[in-house]
This record gives C-alpha cells, structure tokens and sequence, in this order.
C-alpha cells in the first residue's frame, strides 16, 4: 500500500542514509512512502519485478518456497537493506518471494530509475555491490544453520537478526509464522519458545515475543548470527553501525 505521507524520511535507511547528496538528491522525487502491513507479498517468485523497497521501519523476509507449499526464510531485509537486487542485478525476477515480517513502513523506487542511477557506476553502484555480497553471505549462512543447528538455536538466530532491524526488543509474530520462516514444525517452535521463556530471557503472549534478555540469546546462539552480523560490518561498516 503506497501511502501520501510517512512519518520517516528516506535516510531513515541506512543505505540511502549513507548515500552521497547528489546521488540522494536525484533519487528523492522518485521515492514513493509505502505503509508495509503484516503479511504483504511484496513480490512472488519468478514475478517481474517493478519496484526496489528501502525499508526504514519494516522488515521484509525472503522465503524460499517449494512446489507443496513448504517454505523457509533465506534472508531478512530491514532498514539496513534494500528490497528486490535482481532489478539492478540485471535478473529482473528473483527465485524467492518477499513478504512483509514486520510491520512498518518503506520506500519505493520504479526499478528503471534505480537502474539508470547504477550504471553510472558511482557511488550507489559500489554500495549496492557490497550489499548484495552481505545479502549472498546471509543467505549462505542461514542453509548452514538450518542443516546443521537445532531448532532454539535457529530460533535465537531469527530473533537476534529481527531485533537488529528493529528499534524495539517486542516482536509482533505468531509460532506458526516463525515456524513457517524457519522452515520447521510449529511444535518444533513451541518447544523452543519455551525453553526460552522458563529461562527469562523472552516473553511471549498471544502473537506478541518480548525480549527480556538479548544478552541471554547470544550466549545461546550458534555462531552463524555473528559470520553474518561480522561480513555486514566488514562490507557495509558505515551502515550497519547504529
């Protein structure tokens, strides 16, 4: 849903915050504020895509989905990202489906305007680069760690990597969502939920996760949280730095 107004401004992304002016300058009569709502397929796989989304407040899973419907999250996209690399990547279609995670709001760009600023090969190009490099790392790294950990530590994984997107430590999201992300039973996510909650380190109630204790989680999780949080930095140290 593309909306007249938003609360935040374009540099609320942490990409186009660190964008030069005069690259920003004539990317912004472009932008379009969109209000993302729980839920929203922003794109199908296989779908030609139109539009890139900068999130500044929503976050945007990238699911992969099989021919019996079965689904698993391969990468999140917040504020520090950017929605749909096949449009600059020259693909113009991606293999997965974008749905909204989190609430929130973003902003939209026609792809053959992003397009047209990236093959000047400045700043946004190099910046874009890294991104998706970050973006290949996380992806990577997350079918290592739903082959080879346990389901609480995937679980502390996806909740490390949502609080790092989020200004809030409350996430709005139900067992069976989280399940269908992580690609594993609900019952599998129920379990793993609780064993957290018992240990005082998340609160959960009725589609609503609070985090008590985020230094709890790490001392939990496996190292794939940290590979991936450490190739953002080392890649895009400007953005990620909060």
């Amino acid at each position: 849903m593309v909306s007249s107004a938003a609360a935040e401004s374009p540099r609320e992304n942490r990409l186009l915050k660190v964008l030069p002016d005069d690259q920003y300058r004539r990317l912004v009569p472009f932008l379009q504020p969109a209000k993302l709502p729980l839920g929203q397929v922003l794109s199908e796989s296989g779908d030609q895509m139109r539009y890139v989304y900068f999130p500044t407040t929503a976050i945007v899973s990238l699911l992969h989905v099989m021919e019996d419907g079965a689904s698993g999250e391969i990468a999140v996209v917040g504020s520090e990202g950017v929605v749909g690399i096949a449009l600059f990547m020259g693909g113009q279609t991606m293999p997965s489906r974008a749905v909204v995670q989190s609430a929130g709001s973003a902003y939209r760009l026609q792809g053959a305007v992003l397009t047209n600023e990236f093959n000047r090969s400045g700043a946004l190009q190099h910046l874009l680069l890294r991104y998706t490099l970050a973006l290949f790392a996380q992806m990577a790294q997350t079918a290592v760690c739903n082959r080879h950990h346990t389901v609480d530590q995937q679980l502390c994984r996806w909740l490390l990597l949502s609080l790092d997107r989020l200004s809030t430590n409350v996430l709005n999201m139900t067992q069976e969502l989280i399940a269908n992300m992580l690609g594993v039973r609900r019952e599998g996510v129920t379990e793993a939920a609780g064993k957290l909650q018992k240990a005082g380190l998340i609160e959960y109630s009725r589609g609503k996760i609070t985090v008590l204790n985020r230094p709890g989680l790490e001392d939990r999780v496996c190292e794939c949280y940290q590979v991936v949080r450490d190739e953002f930095i080392r890649l895009l140290p400007d953005v990620v730095a909060k």
